[in-house]
């Protein structure tokens, strides 16, 4: 974003851009509503939109870019990233961003230690017995990542009234996450996935990554500049003979409703110069971007610098799933990370975790409630 607001300044002299860094996890629970209201651009998670469209905190983008562009940026969409930004028949923001969990490996690492990728979960099991997984097991990582077992045992979340999947399908999910990250030990609890990329590019111990939301600039040669091989990016392992569709993440960029730095028409044109194809597939992705858009994820340059990060991982992202992303998700994802927690470091047992998880989506979800289907 720096350097795309860098030769935006070069392309228009009159114009400063200054971005401010927040995060990871302020990224995932900030207020939008504050934010907003002290910055003319914000880079945003998807979940918020429900919250931005019920109180018109960002300029409904449709209303002002060409029909045209939108329809570019749909049929380019990964995945579900452009419509995830997509509701009340309005667009929030523009998907700059796309990622969902995948699996990482050092397969120098493994082969060192006389294993191969692990093609099923079991396979993986077996792999973090021998203490070479490094879990990106921070407890909201595995709320997204339960999200996804559930749907593997058979029940998309949140498609039911009395409860956000059965008890068995639940009970069964957040035991598999349990097992893994009992097996990974308790460090893994307080990594996300850049702590686990950092774990198994500083360091010869750890070979695979089974769950993790993918960064690009991680397989590209000299990014990490102390492991002698970029990592190789793959789809995650099957689970009981099927795909593991993982939970939807990437990043879209919204204009706040009180933009008053930049002018609206200058922060409308920004944001439409960093979503474009030419910026995405060049210069955004060159500057250590992970684009939004499509175009950019199938471009043979950007996949030779990459180990074909995009190409191999291009159909996890393709099938990823979507929070829900009504007023009060951002609500219900902080205090759904507690009971996560508390459930992982035995403080809480998984029944009572289960219900407690149903009590907050009933008391948090409303009637108007907004998905995007698989």
């Amino acid at each position: 974003m720096v350097a795309t607001a860098q030769r935006y300044g070069e392309l228009h002299p009159n114009v400063r851009i200054d971005w401010q860094i927040r995060s990871l996890q302020s990224f995932a629970d900030d207020s939008i509503a504050t934010l907003s209201a002290n910055y003319d651009l914000l880079v945003i998670d998807h979940p918020s939109i429900g919250e931005a469209a019920s109180h018109e905190i960002f300029v409904p983008l449709d209303k002002f870019l060409s029909q045209d562009f939108l329809q570019d940026q749909s049929n380019n969409s990964v995945g579900a990233s452009h419509a995830s930004y997509h509701i009340a028949d309005h667009q929030w923001a523009l998907a700059i961003d796309a990622a969902a969990p995948v699996a990482a490996s050092r397969p120098d690492i493994l082969e060192a230690n006389g294993f191969e990728e692990p093609a099923t979960w079991d396979d993986m099991l077996e792999l973090a017995r021998a203490g070479l997984v490094a879990f990106a097991g921070l407890p909201l990582d595995c709320l997204m990542h339960w999200y996804s077992l559930c749907i593997n045992e058979g029940q998309t979340p949140f498609t039911a009234a009395a409860a956000i999947v059965d008890k068995e399908i639940g009970m069964a999910a957040i035991g598999a996450i349990k097992e893994l990250t009992t097996l990974c030990g308790e460090s893994s609890l307080t990594r996300n996935p850049i702590a686990a990329y950092e774990l198994m590019t500083t360091s010869d111990g750890y070979g695979y990554s089974p769950l993790a939301y993918g960064y690009s600039n991680y397989a590209r040669a000299g990014y990490s500049i102390t492991s002698r091989t970029p990592l190789l990016f793959s789809p995650p392992p099957k689970r009981l003979g099927k795909p593991l569709y993982t939970t939807l993440g990437g990043a879209g960029l919204a204009v706040s409703a009180r933009c008053s730095g930049l002018t609206l028409d200058t922060a409308l044109n920004y944001a439409q110069f960093v979503a474009s194809g030419p910026v995405q597939t060049g210069l955004f992705t060159a500057s250590g971007g992970q684009p939004g858009y499509r175009g950019a994820w199938l471009d043979a340059e950007n996949n030779r610098i990459t180990r074909n990060f995009f190409m191999r991982t291009l159909a996890t992202l393709n099938s990823a799933y979507v929070r829900p992303r009504h007023e009060r998700a951002i609500e219900f994802q902080i205090r759904a990370t507690a009971v996560m927690d508390a459930y992982l470091r035995s403080r809480l047992p998984s029944r009572e975790a289960l219900e407690a998880l149903n009590e907050l989506d009933r008391r948090l979800r409303l009637p108007s409630s907004h998905t995007v289907a698989l």
